[in-house]
Protein backbone atom coordinates (compact mmCIF):
# COMPACT_ATOMS: atom_id res chain seq x y z
CA UNK A 1 0.00 0.00 0.00
CA UNK A 2 1.11 3.14 -0.89
CA UNK A 3 0.71 4.56 2.78
CA UNK A 4 3.40 1.91 4.29
CA UNK A 5 6.46 3.54 4.89
CA UNK A 6 8.21 0.89 6.38
CA UNK A 7 7.90 -2.95 5.94
CA UNK A 8 9.87 -6.33 7.54
CA UNK A 9 9.44 -9.36 6.48
CA UNK A 10 10.95 -12.71 7.38
CA UNK A 11 13.74 -10.51 9.44
CA UNK A 12 16.13 -12.44 11.26
CA UNK A 13 19.84 -11.59 13.10
CA UNK A 14 22.43 -14.25 13.44
CA UNK A 15 25.22 -13.87 15.74
CA UNK A 16 28.30 -15.78 16.61
CA UNK A 17 29.00 -15.99 20.57
CA UNK A 18 32.28 -15.06 22.38
CA UNK A 19 34.84 -14.26 19.40
CA UNK A 20 34.80 -11.12 17.70
CA UNK A 21 34.16 -11.86 13.55
CA UNK A 22 31.95 -14.46 12.01
CA UNK A 23 34.76 -17.38 12.50
CA UNK A 24 36.98 -19.38 10.86
CA UNK A 25 38.46 -19.46 7.40
CA UNK A 26 36.29 -23.22 7.19
CA UNK A 27 33.36 -21.50 8.36
CA UNK A 28 33.30 -18.38 5.87
CA UNK A 29 33.83 -20.58 2.73
CA UNK A 30 31.33 -23.00 3.98
CA UNK A 31 28.70 -20.41 3.95
CA UNK A 32 30.18 -19.12 1.03
CA UNK A 33 29.55 -22.43 -0.74
CA UNK A 34 26.27 -22.79 0.56
CA UNK A 35 24.96 -19.45 -0.63
CA UNK A 36 26.25 -20.28 -4.48
CA UNK A 37 24.53 -23.29 -4.37
CA UNK A 38 21.50 -21.72 -3.21
CA UNK A 39 21.26 -23.48 0.75
CA UNK A 40 20.54 -21.92 4.01
CA UNK A 41 23.23 -20.87 5.70
CA UNK A 42 24.95 -24.38 7.30
CA UNK A 43 25.36 -22.56 10.99
CA UNK A 44 22.39 -20.61 10.99
CA UNK A 45 20.83 -24.20 11.59
CA UNK A 46 22.11 -25.12 14.73
CA UNK A 47 21.20 -21.24 16.28
CA UNK A 48 19.79 -20.71 19.49
CA UNK A 49 17.14 -18.86 20.36
CA UNK A 50 18.03 -15.81 22.06
CA UNK A 51 17.48 -16.60 26.25
CA UNK A 52 19.76 -15.16 28.64
CA UNK A 53 18.79 -17.07 31.29
CA UNK A 54 19.84 -20.21 29.58
CA UNK A 55 23.39 -21.53 29.32
CA UNK A 56 24.33 -21.24 25.50
CA UNK A 57 24.90 -24.85 23.61
CA UNK A 58 26.25 -23.43 20.48
CA UNK A 59 28.36 -21.01 19.13
CA UNK A 60 25.44 -19.09 17.30
CA UNK A 61 22.22 -17.03 18.70
CA UNK A 62 19.27 -15.70 17.03
CA UNK A 63 18.93 -12.39 18.44
CA UNK A 64 16.16 -11.67 16.31
CA UNK A 65 14.02 -14.32 14.31
CA UNK A 66 11.06 -14.20 11.78
CA UNK A 67 10.01 -10.87 12.37
CA UNK A 68 7.31 -9.28 10.82
CA UNK A 69 5.44 -5.86 10.71
CA UNK A 70 4.42 -2.59 8.47
CA UNK A 71 4.38 0.25 9.63
CA UNK A 72 1.85 3.32 8.35
CA UNK A 73 2.65 6.93 7.36
CA UNK A 74 2.19 8.93 10.87
CA UNK A 75 2.32 6.26 12.84
CA UNK A 76 3.88 6.04 16.12
CA UNK A 77 5.21 2.29 16.67
CA UNK A 78 6.39 1.61 20.19
CA UNK A 79 8.63 -1.64 20.54
CA UNK A 80 9.10 -2.87 24.25
CA UNK A 81 10.45 -6.26 25.49
CA UNK A 82 12.97 -7.40 28.52
CA UNK A 83 16.61 -6.29 28.37
CA UNK A 84 18.23 -8.22 25.60
CA UNK A 85 14.54 -9.08 23.87
CA UNK A 86 16.35 -7.91 20.87
CA UNK A 87 14.92 -4.03 20.47
CA UNK A 88 18.15 -2.58 19.73
CA UNK A 89 18.98 -5.22 17.47
CA UNK A 90 15.68 -4.29 15.72
CA UNK A 91 16.68 -0.50 15.23
CA UNK A 92 20.07 -1.27 13.86
CA UNK A 93 19.27 -3.18 11.35
CA UNK A 94 16.41 -0.91 10.11
CA UNK A 95 18.98 1.51 10.65
CA UNK A 96 21.17 -0.11 8.58
CA UNK A 97 24.04 0.45 11.10
CA UNK A 98 23.79 -3.66 10.99
CA UNK A 99 22.82 -6.05 7.82
CA UNK A 100 20.37 -8.82 8.24
CA UNK A 101 21.04 -12.12 8.59
CA UNK A 102 18.01 -13.23 6.20
CA UNK A 103 14.78 -11.25 5.55
CA UNK A 104 14.36 -7.55 3.90
CA UNK A 105 13.87 -4.17 5.43
CA UNK A 106 11.91 -1.83 2.76
CA UNK A 107 11.88 1.84 3.78
CA UNK A 108 10.79 5.29 2.40
CA UNK A 109 12.42 8.05 2.84
CA UNK A 110 15.10 9.43 4.70
CA UNK A 111 16.07 7.63 8.32
CA UNK A 112 17.31 9.32 11.69
CA UNK A 113 18.03 6.98 14.79
CA UNK A 114 18.80 8.05 18.16
CA UNK A 115 20.02 4.33 19.06
CA UNK A 116 22.18 5.32 22.12
CA UNK A 117 24.02 8.64 23.71
CA UNK A 118 26.06 10.66 21.07
CA UNK A 119 24.94 8.46 18.23
CA UNK A 120 25.92 10.60 15.49
CA UNK A 121 28.16 12.85 17.42
CA UNK A 122 31.62 13.75 16.55
CA UNK A 123 32.74 14.40 19.98
CA UNK A 124 35.52 16.60 18.34
CA UNK A 125 33.62 18.82 16.53
CA UNK A 126 31.49 21.28 17.80
CA UNK A 127 27.26 21.30 18.44
CA UNK A 128 27.19 23.67 15.41
CA UNK A 129 29.37 21.45 13.33
CA UNK A 130 27.67 18.84 14.46
CA UNK A 131 24.25 20.29 13.44
CA UNK A 132 25.39 20.63 9.84
CA UNK A 133 27.08 17.49 9.39
CA UNK A 134 23.74 15.32 10.36
CA UNK A 135 21.70 17.59 8.36
CA UNK A 136 24.53 16.73 5.22
CA UNK A 137 24.49 13.16 5.65
CA UNK A 138 20.46 13.19 5.29
CA UNK A 139 20.80 15.27 1.90
CA UNK A 140 19.97 18.32 3.23
CA UNK A 141 21.36 21.71 1.48
CA UNK A 142 22.79 24.29 3.67
CA UNK A 143 20.68 26.67 3.53
CA UNK A 144 17.83 23.64 4.72
CA UNK A 145 20.05 22.97 7.40
CA UNK A 146 20.37 26.92 8.32
CA UNK A 147 16.21 27.57 8.10
CA UNK A 148 15.73 24.94 11.07
CA UNK A 149 19.15 25.79 12.62
CA UNK A 150 17.94 28.43 16.22
CA UNK A 151 15.02 25.69 16.22
CA UNK A 152 17.48 22.71 17.26
CA UNK A 153 19.88 25.03 19.33
CA UNK A 154 16.52 26.54 21.25
CA UNK A 155 15.14 22.88 21.96
CA UNK A 156 18.44 21.53 22.82
CA UNK A 157 19.30 24.17 25.23
CA UNK A 158 22.64 24.30 24.68
CA UNK A 159 22.99 27.95 23.02
CA UNK A 160 25.68 28.91 25.11
CA UNK A 161 27.38 26.14 24.37
CA UNK A 162 27.12 26.03 20.37
CA UNK A 163 30.78 26.74 20.02
CA UNK A 164 31.72 24.37 22.12
CA UNK A 165 33.19 20.36 20.99
CA UNK A 166 30.57 18.05 22.16
CA UNK A 167 33.18 15.96 23.94
CA UNK A 168 32.65 18.18 26.77
CA UNK A 169 28.73 17.99 26.89
CA UNK A 170 27.17 16.06 29.35
CA UNK A 171 25.48 12.83 28.82
CA UNK A 172 22.10 14.65 29.29
CA UNK A 173 23.14 17.42 27.07
CA UNK A 174 24.20 15.13 24.00
CA UNK A 175 20.98 13.27 24.17
CA UNK A 176 18.93 16.22 24.15
CA UNK A 177 21.05 17.73 21.32
CA UNK A 178 21.23 14.30 19.41
CA UNK A 179 17.49 14.17 19.72
CA UNK A 180 16.93 17.90 18.44
CA UNK A 181 18.82 16.95 15.26
CA UNK A 182 17.22 13.98 14.64
CA UNK A 183 13.74 15.66 15.12
CA UNK A 184 14.39 18.53 13.68
CA UNK A 185 15.74 17.93 10.44
CA UNK A 186 12.40 15.99 9.72
CA UNK A 187 13.01 12.81 8.45
CA UNK A 188 10.42 10.31 7.11
CA UNK A 189 11.11 7.91 9.84
CA UNK A 190 12.19 8.61 13.09
CA UNK A 191 13.44 5.98 15.27
CA UNK A 192 14.22 6.67 19.35
CA UNK A 193 15.77 4.35 21.36
CA UNK A 194 16.04 4.16 25.14
CA UNK A 195 18.04 7.10 25.11
CA UNK A 196 15.63 9.50 26.54
CA UNK A 197 16.01 7.56 30.09
CA UNK A 198 19.13 9.87 30.48
CA UNK A 199 17.22 13.27 30.24
CA UNK A 200 15.32 15.09 33.00
CA UNK A 201 11.70 14.82 33.34
CA UNK A 202 11.10 18.45 31.69
CA UNK A 203 13.21 16.81 28.12
CA UNK A 204 11.42 13.77 28.30
CA UNK A 205 8.08 15.34 27.89
CA UNK A 206 9.17 17.78 25.72
CA UNK A 207 10.60 14.75 23.37
CA UNK A 208 7.03 13.25 23.89
CA UNK A 209 5.66 16.30 22.94
CA UNK A 210 7.68 16.91 20.17
CA UNK A 211 7.02 13.32 18.57
CA UNK A 212 3.65 13.44 19.08
CA UNK A 213 3.92 16.64 16.94
CA UNK A 214 6.36 15.08 14.30
CA UNK A 215 4.10 12.19 13.35
CA UNK A 216 -0.14 13.72 13.97
CA UNK A 217 1.17 17.03 12.22
CA UNK A 218 3.94 15.84 10.31
CA UNK A 219 2.88 12.95 8.71
CA UNK A 220 6.32 11.36 10.03
CA UNK A 221 6.76 7.87 11.34
CA UNK A 222 7.63 7.12 14.68
CA UNK A 223 9.67 4.12 16.04
CA UNK A 224 10.03 4.61 19.82
CA UNK A 225 11.71 1.94 22.31
CA UNK A 226 11.15 2.46 26.16
CA UNK A 227 10.78 1.00 29.37
CA UNK A 228 8.14 3.27 30.39
CA UNK A 229 4.84 2.41 29.76
CA UNK A 230 3.34 5.65 30.56
CA UNK A 231 5.48 7.17 27.69
CA UNK A 232 4.82 4.46 25.31
CA UNK A 233 0.62 4.88 26.55
CA UNK A 234 0.78 8.45 25.59
CA UNK A 235 2.54 7.68 22.51
CA UNK A 236 2.08 4.98 20.85
CA UNK A 237 -0.74 4.27 18.16
CA UNK A 238 0.49 0.19 17.94
CA UNK A 239 3.13 -1.37 20.07
CA UNK A 240 5.56 -4.38 18.94
CA UNK A 241 6.32 -6.97 21.98
CA UNK A 242 9.31 -8.64 21.56
CA UNK A 243 10.36 -11.57 23.31
CA UNK A 244 13.80 -13.85 23.12
CA UNK A 245 14.32 -12.57 19.46
CA UNK A 246 11.02 -13.19 18.95
CA UNK A 247 7.94 -11.41 18.07
CA UNK A 248 5.00 -11.86 20.92
CA UNK A 249 2.14 -9.54 19.94
CA UNK A 250 1.53 -6.31 17.75
CA UNK A 251 -1.63 -4.58 17.70
CA UNK A 252 -3.14 -2.52 20.64
CA UNK A 253 -1.24 -0.46 23.21
CA UNK A 254 -3.50 -1.41 25.99
CA UNK A 255 -3.84 -4.78 25.52
CA UNK A 256 0.16 -5.89 24.67
CA UNK A 257 1.17 -3.27 27.68
CA UNK A 258 -1.73 -5.55 30.05
CA UNK A 259 0.31 -8.66 28.88
CA UNK A 260 3.57 -8.23 28.98
CA UNK A 261 2.83 -6.62 32.62
CA UNK A 262 1.52 -9.88 34.09
CA UNK A 263 3.95 -11.62 32.11
CA UNK A 264 6.54 -10.02 33.87
CA UNK A 265 5.06 -10.84 37.47
CA UNK A 266 5.34 -13.90 36.59
CA UNK A 267 9.00 -14.01 36.25
CA UNK A 268 10.27 -12.62 39.20
CA UNK A 269 13.91 -13.65 40.14
CA UNK A 270 16.21 -13.29 43.19
CA UNK A 271 19.36 -13.41 40.80
CA UNK A 272 20.15 -11.62 37.74
CA UNK A 273 23.41 -12.50 35.46
CA UNK A 274 24.19 -9.14 33.36
CA UNK A 275 27.57 -9.30 32.26
CA UNK A 276 27.73 -5.77 30.42
CA UNK A 277 31.07 -3.96 29.70
CA UNK A 278 31.32 -0.49 28.35
CA UNK A 279 35.07 1.33 28.53
CA UNK A 280 36.33 -1.46 29.85
CA UNK A 281 33.68 -1.79 33.10
CA UNK A 282 31.59 -4.36 33.67
CA UNK A 283 28.46 -4.80 35.55
CA UNK A 284 28.40 -8.83 36.42
CA UNK A 285 24.81 -9.48 38.24
CA UNK A 286 22.54 -7.99 40.35
CA UNK A 287 20.85 -9.97 43.44
CA UNK A 288 18.72 -9.86 46.20
CA UNK A 289 20.26 -11.28 49.26
CA UNK A 290 18.84 -12.01 52.89
CA UNK A 291 15.04 -12.38 52.93
CA UNK A 292 14.53 -12.53 48.96
CA UNK A 293 13.02 -15.86 47.60
CA UNK A 294 12.19 -15.88 43.79
CA UNK A 295 11.75 -12.01 43.79
CA UNK A 296 9.35 -11.46 46.43
CA UNK A 297 10.60 -9.92 49.69
CA UNK A 298 8.53 -9.25 53.40
CA UNK A 299 8.41 -5.37 53.67
CA UNK A 300 8.60 -5.84 57.23
CA UNK A 301 12.06 -7.14 57.03
CA UNK A 302 15.13 -4.98 55.36
CA UNK A 303 16.53 -5.63 51.63
CA UNK A 304 19.48 -5.76 50.77
CA UNK A 305 20.15 -5.63 47.14
CA UNK A 306 24.20 -6.13 45.88
CA UNK A 307 25.13 -5.45 42.29
CA UNK A 308 28.68 -7.17 41.59
CA UNK A 309 30.70 -5.11 38.83
CA UNK A 310 34.54 -5.62 38.01
CA UNK A 311 37.12 -3.50 35.67
CA UNK A 312 40.77 -4.08 34.93
CA UNK A 313 41.01 -0.49 34.61
CA UNK A 314 41.28 3.00 37.32
CA UNK A 315 38.11 5.40 37.74
CA UNK A 316 38.62 8.48 39.61
CA UNK A 317 34.98 8.55 40.80
CA UNK A 318 32.58 5.46 40.49
CA UNK A 319 28.69 5.84 41.57
CA UNK A 320 25.98 3.01 41.55
CA UNK A 321 22.69 4.57 41.17
CA UNK A 322 19.52 2.17 41.85
CA UNK A 323 16.15 3.44 40.70
CA UNK A 324 12.66 2.23 42.08
CA UNK A 325 10.03 2.19 39.56
CA UNK A 326 6.48 1.04 39.19
CA UNK A 327 6.14 -1.22 36.51
CA UNK A 328 4.14 1.22 34.72
CA UNK A 329 7.33 3.20 34.29
CA UNK A 330 7.27 5.88 37.03
CA UNK A 331 10.12 5.96 39.02
CA UNK A 332 9.05 6.57 43.16
CA UNK A 333 12.56 7.18 44.31
CA UNK A 334 16.51 6.60 43.46
CA UNK A 335 19.01 5.77 46.16
CA UNK A 336 23.16 6.12 45.13
CA UNK A 337 26.52 4.63 46.22
CA UNK A 338 28.69 7.34 47.47
CA UNK A 339 31.67 8.79 45.06
CA UNK A 340 34.42 7.32 45.37
CA UNK A 341 37.32 5.94 43.39
CA UNK A 342 37.60 2.71 41.67
CA UNK A 343 40.74 0.51 41.56
CA UNK A 344 41.33 -2.82 39.58
CA UNK A 345 39.70 -6.24 40.62
CA UNK A 346 36.20 -7.11 41.34
CA UNK A 347 33.89 -5.60 44.13
CA UNK A 348 29.95 -5.80 45.42
CA UNK A 349 28.02 -2.61 45.54
CA UNK A 350 25.30 -3.29 48.62
CA UNK A 351 21.89 -1.36 49.39
CA UNK A 352 20.48 -1.64 52.35
CA UNK A 353 16.78 -0.63 52.44
CA UNK A 354 15.58 -0.75 55.75
CA UNK A 355 12.45 -2.39 56.68
CA UNK A 356 9.47 -0.25 56.24
CA UNK A 357 10.14 1.54 53.44
CA UNK A 358 8.72 -0.11 50.65
CA UNK A 359 4.83 -1.41 50.21
CA UNK A 360 2.90 -4.21 49.21
CA UNK A 361 4.14 -4.02 45.92
CA UNK A 362 5.46 -4.75 42.74
CA UNK A 363 8.92 -2.59 41.65
CA UNK A 364 11.47 -2.29 38.56
CA UNK A 365 14.66 -1.62 39.41
CA UNK A 366 16.55 0.06 36.86
CA UNK A 367 20.83 0.15 37.56
CA UNK A 368 22.85 3.24 36.55
CA UNK A 369 26.41 3.58 36.62
CA UNK A 370 28.26 7.21 36.37
CA UNK A 371 32.28 8.01 35.97
CA UNK A 372 32.41 11.42 37.31
CA UNK A 373 33.08 13.29 33.83
CA UNK A 374 29.98 12.61 34.61
CA UNK A 375 29.55 9.98 32.13
CA UNK A 376 27.37 7.39 31.88
CA UNK A 377 28.75 3.69 31.91
CA UNK A 378 25.78 1.41 32.31
CA UNK A 379 21.91 2.85 31.94
CA UNK A 380 19.84 -0.69 32.43
CA UNK A 381 16.06 -0.34 32.25
CA UNK A 382 13.97 -2.99 34.47
CA UNK A 383 17.63 -5.15 35.39
CA UNK A 384 15.56 -6.66 37.95
CA UNK A 385 11.64 -6.82 39.25
CA UNK A 386 10.70 -7.32 42.79
CA UNK A 387 7.63 -8.11 44.75
CA UNK A 388 7.21 -6.89 48.23
CA UNK A 389 4.81 -8.53 50.54
CA UNK A 390 2.81 -8.37 54.05
CA UNK A 391 2.91 -11.61 55.82
CA UNK A 392 1.19 -9.74 58.78
CA UNK A 393 -1.89 -8.15 57.22
CA UNK A 394 -3.88 -11.05 58.00
CA UNK A 395 -3.79 -10.30 61.62
CA UNK A 396 -4.13 -6.95 61.46
CA UNK A 397 -7.15 -4.76 62.37
CA UNK A 398 -6.34 -3.21 58.66
CA UNK A 399 -7.06 -6.08 56.34
CA UNK A 400 -6.88 -3.84 53.01
CA UNK A 401 -4.10 -3.29 51.53
CA UNK A 402 -1.89 0.03 52.57
CA UNK A 403 -2.64 2.44 49.93
CA UNK A 404 0.31 4.37 48.20
CA UNK A 405 3.44 3.18 46.25
CA UNK A 406 5.89 3.33 49.77
CA UNK A 407 4.94 2.42 53.40
CA UNK A 408 7.44 4.01 55.49
CA UNK A 409 6.99 3.24 59.08
CA UNK A 410 9.58 5.40 60.40
CA UNK A 411 7.85 9.21 60.73
CA UNK A 412 7.46 10.35 63.87
CA UNK A 413 4.46 11.00 65.04
CA UNK A 414 3.20 11.96 69.09
CA UNK A 415 0.48 13.30 70.74
CA UNK A 416 0.03 16.66 72.48
CA UNK A 417 -2.70 17.32 75.04
CA UNK A 418 -4.20 21.21 74.80
CA UNK A 419 -5.09 22.73 77.51
CA UNK A 420 -8.16 25.18 77.23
Amino acid sequence: MSDIVLKVENLSKLYRLGEVGTGTISHDLNRWWAKVRGKEDPYALVGQVNDRSQKAESDYVWSLRDINFEVKQGEVLGVIGKNGAGKSTLLKLISQITSPTTGSIKAKGRIAALLEVGTGMNPELTAKENIYLNGAILGMTKKEISCKFDEIVDFSGCTMYVDTPVKRFSSGMRVRLGFAVAAFLEPEILIVDEVLAVGDAEFQKKAIGKMKDISAGGGRTVLFVSHNMLAVKSLCTRLLWLDHGQSKSIGDVDEIISSYLSNQQQQNCSFVSINKEFEGFIVHSIRISDNGIDGMFNIDEQLVLEVEVSSNNYFKTININLFFKTTEGATIFATCSPKQEFTQGKYSYVCTIPSGTLNDNMYNIDLMVVDYGPKVLHNLQDIITIEGVEPKRENSAWLAKFPGLIKPTYFKWHKNKINE
